[in-house]
């Protein structure tokens, strides 16, 4: 070519070749060293990477990407080449996107850019470093690269030049590429928890399904570079916007528009998004306070054991009825930075030691904050656009607050029952709180006293259904886990996991807050009321994903209404909508925790056992809700009022990539969280295995603390395989929708039942084991007056032999009646498994040793034997056992985690029939006669360290020491 053609480079010359070259080039190499990976590979080592940690050939028999460029010589080495020389075209294909889509003072362009960069380089990350290299770095990489290829496809949508056919290219890949994640984690999960043979081969299919579409999305760039000629001259004038398509410009802007759901149609400002952001942080801030505030009253009566007076505090939410009175409502609208600032105290309550300052605290600050959130609402009523981005800022927090709980496994880091201690983040926390609340307050008022409200409707059933509704998202969607844990039946596993399954509802809650934004008039029908009130009976009444499929209906809705809802409340009178509406929310909670507290509290027995009760009272009030909404076409006036595509409401944009960035993060959690199932027992070259039990006080300790990681530290020194929970079920608003269970399983590496669900009106009762649990039942023991007895029966796969674990709360002392009934069902229960099958019961039992249903428990019907009868100072925890060498048993003291000691107990599994024989033929002395800690082995031994005065007040208590047993 002549040098003469391009002496001015005012023409447009950037390099020196045409620019399809190096997207040929780049899709060439790239796929040249995945499928050389893959030939070299089959052809060499096939049955070697087809082999997975369940399975081999014929049962697996296509390799998965990693397997296939795995550690094997020579397919890695030659897969390192290519992609190696991959990387160059790569950068140059990241680079001349950037050129082709740059224009001045646009945002994006460079935003898509940097992603691509660091795309590369994490790409380059985690297939250099393999899993065997270092594990951790390897899927720290992978995550990273797939977090940034959504917004390097959605906005090489966006940004696309007007071609038509890239345009349309591009969407249908990006859609196979997201719509293939679907099926290749249902069967990840397949192989990965439910061990299906041949899954990880279609698996493996999906995987390298991905694969083709990510390299070929890049491809695409081939059609638009060819407007790059000879280092690169722009001959078409693309990347100054001319259309040299036949389809019309506003057409391609349509169709570019809809694929990316609008998102960047308008430009990027870091303002408005830093606003954004600010809100939502201050939505999650007041759902942190809103829902810590029934975990700090719980904390009293649970120590008083009935009505302490404190739970008065549940009435701070009803704050808003100030506004009812003309001053107090100019004031607080005139001076929203103030009591929004002022709500902040809840956060900082976890500096408050003692726990009725703590908890008034906590309370003052709900009062500021529904005060000040409902003042808001009211004085951006006026501007359509401005109430919408606060209405979906407040939700958005929901799901913050959710996903924030989902990572620090149901505990919310800012929670004032938590600090550094037990994995609290309240210092950064309160930060990030004033810096986003100075930014929330900054715009000044728009409405004040002088605004009349809109007459449209009525006040009254808004504020119903204002009640029912924030009722049903803070008891359902404040975390991830409580409708799974009520349609739990027990293992196999039948259902939804918490820490496999909990995205479903994290999605759910995402959809339905967008279609509440953008289609609103769905869902202000009495057809999508219909559907949640399906949803609703499904959720209440059956159990496995039956149940959990109304759930994902049920949530969809109720994030979805939540925004006209609210929105239509903010036009009314705030002191009845929001006032008297929290006052409705607040005799739900009452009522929501009558039906489990019946017998501690006045009227119990009229509600007890129904939640279907309150679930039906829900509905009926957002149906309330949902008639002020229809009346008068209100529904259609809000539909058209903000379904309309102005500029005014470019917010949704920043909210969209919002909620996108909380799904990228939730995902990022549960891939961290993602169960092993790899779990070892502690002696396992013993058939030992250590069995405890514990009333765990729900997880609050004596200071008002959350006590997960002090039960975590003693469960682990005292090498617990098996561990009975008690007081477990923390699934409810009063006690912050918990479950800890699932960290103590994870952290320690076991395998978990929940227990009866929080739909079953216990207390609760878990079992979490080292050892696989092959099956578990729920039983629900006769309680004609007092509280509901749960009990678990879960067969467990102990080193090869079938072992049954009993895990049972007896009823109260004051009702003899309960527990004599209850006795005889476990009894029965106990008794009926095969006579030589081992057994452990890890119970709370209220009966004094060798006295009343005690010889209920220990007799020829259960067939169970005391750990120690000679133990005289006990009540209320036990433990038998049958079919098994018991070896040592202990008393360890709580320290302040709890009111109840730990008792543990250690027994060997029989190897064989022999065993098995000298075991069942043993005499009563036998099994009792006890010996010293030196006649029996190490392994059998309890730890030393809680000897003495022990540690972190944790020491052998009642008889100072160990006891041990042996007659072999």
């Amino acid at each position: 070519m002549a040098s003469s053609r391009y002496k001015d480079k005012d023409a447009g010359v950037v390099l020196s070749f045409n620019g399809q070259w190096i997207s040929w080039t780049h899709t060439v190499v790239a796929y040249a060293a995945f499928l050389s990976a893959l030939i070299i590979g089959c052809a060499l080592h096939y049955h070697k990477i087809v082999k997975n940690e369940w399975y081999g050939y014929p049962d697996e028999w296509f390799p998965s990407v990693s397997a296939t460029i795995g550690d094997r010589y020579p397919e890695r080495s030659i897969f390192m080449i290519f992609i190696a020389i991959t990387s160059g075209p790569r950068f140059a294909l990241v680079g001349l996107w950037y050129l082709l889509t740059a224009k001045p003072g646009r945002v994006l362009p460079k935003a898509i850019a940097i992603s691509g960069v660091i795309r590369t380089l994490t790409c380059g990350g985690w297939t250099y470093i393999t899993s065997t290299d270092d594990h951790d770095w390897h899927d720290i990489l992978m995550i990273l690269y797939i977090v940034f290829t959504i917004p390097w496809t959605t906005g090489c949508i966006a940004l696309s030049p007007p071609n038509a056919k890239a345009i349309k290219y591009r969407k249908w890949i990006a859609g196979s590429f997201f719509g293939t994640l679907v099926p290749l984690v249902y069967f990840f999960i397949q192989h990965k928890v439910h061990r299906v043979a041949g899954a990880y081969t279609v698996y493996a299919f999906f995987e390298w399904a991905l694969i083709l579409f990510d390299v070929a999305f890049d491809a695409v760039t081939a059609l638009d570079f060819d407007t790059f000629e000879v280092v690169v001259k722009d001959v078409k004038g693309a990347s100054k916007g001319a259309n040299a398509s036949s389809v019309p410009a506003a057409v391609l802007e349509k169709e570019k528009e809809k694929a990316t759901a609008g998102v960047y149609s308008a430009g990027f400002n870091l303002g408005p998004a830093l606003d954004i952001a600010a809100d939502v942080y201050h939505g999650f801030v007041f759902w942190s306070t809103l829902t810590s505030l029934g975990l700090v009253i719980w904390y009293f009566p649970l120590w008083h054991m009935g009505i302490s007076g404190y739970e008065a505090f549940v009435m701070a939410t009803i704050s808003p009825v100030l506004l009812g009175i003309r001053p107090l409502r100019s004031l607080v609208v005139n001076n929203q930075r103030l009591f929004h600032v002022l709500s902040l105290a809840g956060l900082l309550a976890y500096k408050v030691h003692d726990p009725v300052y703590r908890l008034f605290t906590v309370g003052f600050g709900v009062f500021m904050g529904c005060l000040a959130w409902a003042a808001t609402w009211s004085s951006d009523s006026v501007h359509p656009s401005r109430l919408e981005s606060r209405v979906i800022a407040w939700l958005a927090g929901l799901l913050m607050s959710s996903i924030a709980k989902f990572a620090w496994y149901t505990n919310n880091p800012i929670w004032p029952v938590m600090h550094a201690e037990n994995g609290g983040w309240n210092g950064t926390g309160l930060v990030l709180a004033i810096l986003a609340v100075l930014r929330f307050t900054r715009k000044a008022p728009l409405n004040s006293w002088g605004v009349s409200e809109q007459k449209n409707g009525s006040s009254l059933l808004s504020a119903i259904g204002i009640g029912g509704l924030f009722f049903a998202i803070h008891s359902l969607l404040s975390d991830t886990s409580t409708m799974i844990l009520w349609v739990w039946g027990g293992f196999p596993v039948r259902g939804p996991v918490s820490n496999v399954h909990a995205y479903y509802t994290i999605a759910a809650m995402t959809g339905g807050l967008l279609i509440g934004v953008f289609r609103p008039g769905m869902v202000t029908k009495w057809t999508a009321y219909g559907v949640a009130c399906v949803g609703a009976a499904m959720l209440t009444l059956y159990e496995q994903w039956f149940g959990y499929y109304g759930a994902l209906i049920l949530t969809t809705y109720l994030m979805a209404v939540a925004v006209p809802m609210i929105s239509k409340a903010a036009k009314k009178n705030p002191a009845v909508t929001f006032g008297v509406g929290f006052l409705f929310y607040n005799l739900l909670v009452l009522f929501h925790v009558w039906v489990v507290a019946y017998a501690f509290v006045p009227g119990g027995p009229y509600v007890r056992e129904h939640t279907d009760w309150i679930m039906l009272t829900t509905m009926l009030t957002i149906g309330a809700g949902v008639f002020d909404l229809v009346s008068g076409q209100a529904s259609h006036k809000y539909a058209a009022s903000t379904d309309r595509r102005s500029s005014s409401f470019g917010h949704r944009k920043y909210h969209v990539g919002i909620l996108g960035l909380l799904n990228i993060l939730f995902l990022v959690a549960n891939f961290l969280r993602f169960p092993s199932y790899d779990y070892k027992p502690y002696h396992a070259e013993d058939r030992l295995f250590t069995a405890g039990i514990w009333t765990i006080h729900f997880s609050l300790d004596n200071d008002m603390w959350s006590s997960e990681y002090r039960m975590r530290d003693l469960i682990k020194e005292l090498e617990v395989d098996v561990i009975g929970l008690l007081e477990s079920d923390l699934q409810r608003i009063i006690m912050g929708n918990r479950d800890t269970t699932q960290f103590l399983a994870e952290d320690l590496g076991m395998y978990v039942d929940y227990g009866p669900g929080p739909n079953k009106h216990t207390w609760g009762a878990a079992l979490l084991s080292k050892f696989p649990i092959l099956n578990s039942t729920h039983h629900l023991l006769p309680s004609p007056v007092g509280e509901l007895a749960p009990a678990i029966h879960a067969t467990l796969d102990v080193y090869g032999s079938l072992v049954d674990v009993f895990v049972f709360h007896s009823g109260q002392e004051e009702d003899p009646e309960d527990r004599r009934l209850q006795s005889e069902y476990l009894a029965k229960l106990m008794g009926s498994i095969p006579a030589d099958r081992p057994a452990v019961l890890l119970s709370y039992l209220v009966t004094k040793p060798l006295e009343g249903n005690y010889n209920t428990y220990v007799s020829d019907i259960s067939g169970m034997h005391d750990v120690d009868y000679t133990d005289w100072d006990r009540w209320c925890e036990y433990i038998l056992y049958k079919n098994l060498l018991r070896t040592g048993y202990a008393r360890v003291s709580r320290s302040t985690i709890t009111d109840t000691e730990l008792q543990v107990a250690k027994f060997i599994v029989p190897k064989d029939d022999a065993d098995k024989g000298r075991i069942l033929a043993a005499s009563k002395e036998q099994r009792d006669r006890r010996v010293e800690e030196q006649q029996v082995p190490d392994g059998w031994r309890f730890p030393a360290l809680f000897r003495g005065e022990g540690v972190r007040g944790h020491h052998y208590h009642v008889f100072d020491e160990p006891r041990y047993y042996f007659y072999f």
